[in-house]
């Protein structure tokens, strides 16, 4: 490790930190319907859209209606977008000529996309269309990161609410999470990134000739405009197959550095929007704090184990970190920063290939998302997935002081927990279930890159990635079958709709209650005493459920390389 690689960690850190608080008010401005300096031109273009749908902006719906809209949105999401990819051979804005995409494909990516996924058993430059690149997949970028915003609002909105029936209207929350907020942000980073060297054009495919005379194609299209939306909503799929490796999606540490900064900034502002709405913005500090304090460790432990190197390969005289599967031009503690952020956000994008990884550098980024990707998160997954948690460590604290559980003044009883435990556990249930049966079938197997423990950490590092929402991939292990079409498809969809609908459920239930006044037993919810708590009740529930997992993979091949063994 160096002092210039703490100081890019800290300088990345700082940035995002710094923007929390101005990007969650203007945030709390825009969902609580307030004018602002966009209104006037983006007024119109909301109203019409309200009037296009027959829906009343202050007409707010129960938890359970919208729960039926969030998912019947996604419904219609998911097959148009299915029926985009298997038709995309015949439709315009397609240079390259690409064919209709196999249906088991097809489904993979339409799920992978409408959950925030983006996992990609594909490489974009050679499977899909320009077409079927904005229309499909950047519209479907845009709209699941307004879905998990949506749904983090009607959390906040219960807490900060008393007695009442309703939690927000989908429909508004989506349509302004989509034009107030992504929209904006997205178009300036599409101009930067073209101004640093993204392309963005439609343009066919460009033929060149090499100094040996081979003859290469280079892949160009729309690149900017996905590249801005799938960082700024944590979506991560790439219009290459490298993802944020490729220099055409990221050119240099500058572009780095912003497209990291996208991925955590409205994660990180939806805590300060949570302090705001219930009254107090220490809450929302304390929340972000717990982040912070297990997003540290993260990188900690990753950039040791990058910078530390392969011991087998220091053995034949040659020093230095280990650079296998990394960019020059990022280093060690770029690399293992990327790695770390993109899967405490449920993002997804890579600027190195984690399969390269040591064992203890890439078990970092599995154990982010196996935690449910709550360190800051996916945009709105995040903070509605550790409010769960936030739950549980209250229900905790209540057992050891002998007092009914309370949030903010909120009773938390045992409908909340019961809901929370429910969404929490379907995780493990999806990760380690599909990885027990895809081990011992020979056909799963045979996908992976590597045998032994590494073997191992490529199959349940996939279905960690898919139903986690994260989109990830370790990188040696070929997805594109029939098997693993449909399986991560299941584990996406259980990833995302089996915690969204408890968390609005929790959402119902507490916006109906009382709010409690405090007394002098009341725990304290803003202090490091709470931050503690969160961070132990997190890794506790995450070290039960898949420490065993951890160590028939990462942990053995660590102690494997130690001991001068490779698989």
């Amino acid at each position: 490790m160096t002092i210039n690689g703490w100081i890019e960690i800290l300088v990345f850190t700082g940035i995002v930190v710094l923007l929390a608080r101005p990007l969650g008010g203007y945030m709390t401005a825009v969902f609580a319907g307030e004018q602002m300096p966009l209104s006037a031109l983006l007024g119109p273009a909301e109203r019409g859209l309200y009037r296009l749908a027959g829906i009343h902006e202050r007409d707010e719906q129960p938890w359970t209606a919208y729960a039926l809209s969030l998912l019947a949105f996604n419904f219609v999401g998911f097959l148009a977008l299915y029926l985009l990819l298997r038709l995309q051979g015949w439709l315009p804005l397609n240079p390259a000529g690409m064919t209709n995409v196999p249906p088991a494909l097809a489904f993979n990516t339409a799920v992978s996309f409408v959950t925030n996924t983006n996992w990609q058993n594909y490489g974009g430059e050679a499977t899909v269309s320009y077409l079927t690149q904005m229309l499909g997949l950047t519209v479907q970028n845009f709209l699941s990161a307004a879905t998990g915003i949506a749904v983090a609002m009607a959390l906040i909105r219960a807490f900060a609410r008393k007695s009442a029936r309703t939690v927000g209207n989908f429909w508004v929350d989506l349509t302004r999470g989509t034009l107030y907020l992504l929209l904006p942000i997205a178009v300036v980073m599409t101009f930067v990134l073209v101004w640093l060297g993204v392309p963005q054009t439609l343009a066919p495919y460009a033929d060149a000739t090499t100094l040996e005379g081979a003859h290469q194609t280079i892949a160009l299209g729309p690149v900017a405009s996905q590249v801005a939306i799938k960082m700024l909503g944590t979506n991560g799929g790439g219009f290459f197959n490298a993802n944020a490796a490729h220099p055409f999606e990221n050119p240099d540490a500058v572009s780095n550095l912003i497209q990291m900064v996208a991925i955590f900034a409205i994660g990180a502002a939806l805590t300060n929007v949570f302090g705001r709405m219930v009254g107090n913005e220490r809450q929302g500090w304390a929340i972000l704090a717990a982040m912070g304090v297990l997003f540290v460790a993260g990188v900690a432990v990753c950039y040791a184990a990058e910078a530390a190197g392969n011991p087998l390969v220091h053995a034949l005289g040659v020093g230095g970190g280990n650079m296998e599967g990394k960019e020059t031009r990022f280093g060690v503690a770029l690399s293992a920063l990327f790695a770390v952020v993109t899967t405490a956000a449920s993002c997804g994008a890579v600027n190195a290939m984690h399969d390269s990884f040591m064992a203890l550098g890439g078990m970092i980024p599995m154990i982010n998302m196996m935690l449910g990707e709550v360190i800051v998160g996916g945009v709105g997954a995040g903070f509605y997935g550790i409010l769960l948690f936030v739950i549980v460590a209250i229900f905790v604290a209540g057992l050891m002081v002998g007092r009914t559980p309370e949030y903010l003044g909120k009773k938390i009883e045992a409908k909340e927990v019961k809901m929370a435990m429910l969404a929490v556990l379907c995780l493990p249930l999806a990760m380690l279930g599909f990885t027990a049966v895809a081990v011992v079938l020979p056909a799963a197997v045979a996908s992976t890159a590597n045998a032994g423990p590494h073997g191992f950490s490529e199959i349940l590092y996939a279905y960690t990635s898919a139903a986690a929402n994260n989109g990830s991939a370790f990188g040696g292990l070929s997805g594109n079958t029939g098997w693993y079409n449909v399986t991560l498809g299941l584990a996406m969809l259980m990833g995302r709709f089996l915690v969204i609908v408890p968390a609005l459920a929790i959402a119902g239930s507490v916006a109906a209650k009382k709010t409690v006044p405090e007394s002098a037993g009341t725990f304290p919810t803003d202090g490091a005493l709470f931050v503690g708590l969160i961070v132990g009740v997190i890794v506790i529930v995450g070290g039960l459920a898949f420490f065993p997992s951890l160590a028939l993979g990462p942990i053995v091949e660590h102690l494997a390389v130690v001991a001068g063994r490779t698989f």
